[in-house]
């Protein structure tokens, strides 16, 4: 039996999974939260439409983890992608698959799904407790808080951390529990960007000419440095990337930015090869290009033969030098793989999310901490990293699920 209740300490999706796992498994549950009410960033990230999970076939779905697939499968083993969707109808939301395949609320909003979930948690005795920042344990293991009213300590039978990375601090993800853990011997990888924008060093006139345009229908990928002439054996992605005075960000640019962020840790340098016309197969550009363009300029002729103008055609002239440029092989060369050279992240705070956290090692199979037995890690503070597209809050709604179940096992 319980003498304390457990203590959920953040209000994003980990942490309001957690606590509703415990809640129907008949626990107290008491969550804590730093920010005036919960699930800001949640609330934000539907502002565009809540992008809940993706439709594709799960071993694609698993693939999107990488070398985190394993780990990540656990959770969703227990609460993938459809589970989620069933979950979401249990709270009255209807979803539907878009055509890029990726799962939306039929109303296309987080806030209706929020509400309806806050409701679920009250009527079942979760206890909220709103502006109450974490600042870790007092000398007799005691839980600390920071409040309006001052500082508050709690007894809690067991703790589920769920705070977050270190992205968008203006909604309390701002990764301060990281030294917090690492004091108490827990091993946390450093926290990183990730689904982030990448700099690039534009010309002033390039920057004037087409920052906040978008490359619409192209394919991208990451090229091997050090050996930039083989291509490497990484396949094309599609999508779109948005060009910003300082670089590059979007879609496309976020599902690659795990490479791109290994690449520039090896070398300091990456370079993204793009695709200008996936839809045309090189000889055909080539037999474009090499077409008699007569008393037209270069511009005017690619731009009525191969449709390419505007943001594509700027790029294509910034990325390329002079001699490349006006010869026809190498231009058209260029056009099916034009190599953009990146040389750094955009800040942590301005991340989609953040790769890094409490690593695999320094936790068991129920995702408690070996360093502090009874406290337990979910969602995007663990070490691992996801693209947008669904994929990233599947896996956090799935974590907090494994640590509630985690926490319930050790507790019985």
């Amino acid at each position: 039996m319980q003498s304390n209740p457990i203590a959920v300490i953040g209000g994003g999706p980990a942490g309001l999974m957690a606590a509703e796992t415990l809640a129907a498994a008949g626990a107290r549950v008491d969550l804590y939260d730093a920010m005036p009410s919960v699930g800001r960033k949640f609330l934000l990230a539907g502002r565009g439409g809540l992008n809940l999970t993706h439709g594709e076939p799960l071993p694609a779905f698993l693939s999107r983890y990488r070398e985190h697939t394993p780990w990540v499968e656990s959770w969703l083993a227990d609460f993938g992608p459809q589970a989620l969707r069933d979950w979401a109808q249990g709270l009255g939301v209807d979803t539907f698959v878009g055509t890029s395949g990726r799962v939306f609320p039929a109303a296309m909003k987080a806030a209706p799904l929020l509400r309806a979930w806050l409701h679920r948690l009250r009527a079942q005795g979760v206890r909220i407790h709103a502006r109450h920042r974490w600042t870790g344990w007092d000398e007799s293991g005691q839980l600390r808080f920071s409040t309006p009213a001052g500082e508050t300590r709690v007894e809690a039978d067991a703790v589920i951390l769920a705070l977050g990375g270190g992205s968008w601090s203006r909604l309390g993800s701002d990764g301060a529990w990281a030294p917090m853990l690492a004091e108490k011997g827990v091993d946390v990888a450093p926290l990183r960007p990730a689904n982030c924008g990448f700099q690039a060093d534009w010309s002033a006139h390039f920057q004037e000419r087409h920052a906040g345009e978008p490359l619409k229908s192209v394919a991208a990928r990451v090229l091997d440095t050090a050996s930039p002439d083989s291509g490497g054996n990484a396949p094309w992605r599609r999508g779109e990337i948005m060009l910003t005075r300082d670089g590059l960000e979007g879609g496309l640019v976020y599902a690659l930015s795990s490479d791109l962020r290994q690449a520039l840790d090896r070398t300091g340098e990456a370079v993204l090869a793009i695709d200008l016309l996936p839809d045309r197969d090189a000889a055909w550009v080539a037999g474009q290009v090499m077409y008699p363009r007569g008393a037209k300029s270069l511009s005017s002729h690619l731009r009525s033969r191969l449709n390419l103008h505007g943001a594509k055609a700027g790029l294509l002239r910034e990325c390329l030098g002079r001699d490349d440029y006006a010869d026809p092989a190498r231009l058209a060369a260029a056009i099916k793989r034009l190599p953009v050279r990146l040389t750094g992240m955009r800040p942590m705070d301005e991340a989609i999310s953040t790769a890094g956290g409490v690593r695999r090692q320094a936790m068991d199979e129920r995702l408690m901490l070996l360093a502090l037995p009874g406290v337990f890690c979910a969602g995007e503070m663990l070490d691992w990293d996801a693209p947008t597209g669904g994929y990233l809050l599947t896996a956090c709604f799935a974590a907090g699920r494994a640590a509630a179940r985690g926490a319930l096992a050790w507790l019985h």
